[in-house]
């Protein structure tokens, strides 16, 4: 249950972050944003994680494998693709859309067992729930 709650406060704070990130790069400029986003960001993390005093910064030079550390760089090109998203297509249908993706993709992974996450087996419920998600998409726009 306590997932299922963060789940729902997790999209309501991106799709918030969103229409804020579209604004300040209306007023700014994409990259000037995506900076500020992920400055901010990294402002709030070093703050928690004094408080919290939970894990050593040093154990970041043993995570394996590597490419597990891309995180943060694929966190600027969601910001951008996040605020072009909304820009161009409103926030209700982007985030339905991003949404979706989500879905599709996550579900890949599980799937396919990819970056070492536990493989799952195909359910076709699975995939109709993907495709009635994308005929709600058809429906809204």
């Amino acid at each position: 249950m306590t997932g299922f709650v963060i789940a729902l406060i997790s999209g309501a704070l991106m799709s918030v972050q969103g229409v804020f990130n579209t604004g300040v790069t209306k007023q700014s400029s994409m990259w000037v944003a995506a900076g500020w986003v992920q400055l901010t960001a990294f402002f709030t993390c070093v703050i928690l994680w004094y408080f919290t005093g939970k894990g050593q910064i040093g154990q970041l030079w043993q995570v394996e494998p590597r490419y597990l550390l891309t995180g943060g760089i694929m966190g600027a090109f969601i910001t951008y693709t996040v605020v072009k998203s909304m820009a161009g297509l409103g926030p209700a249908k982007a985030a339905m859309v991003i949404v979706v993706s989500q879905i599709i993709v996550a579900y890949g992974i599980e799937l396919f067992g990819l970056f070492g996450v536990e493989r799952a087996a195909f359910q076709w419920k699975k995939v109709i729930g993907a495709v009635i998600a994308i005929i709600g998409i058809v429906i809204f726009h």
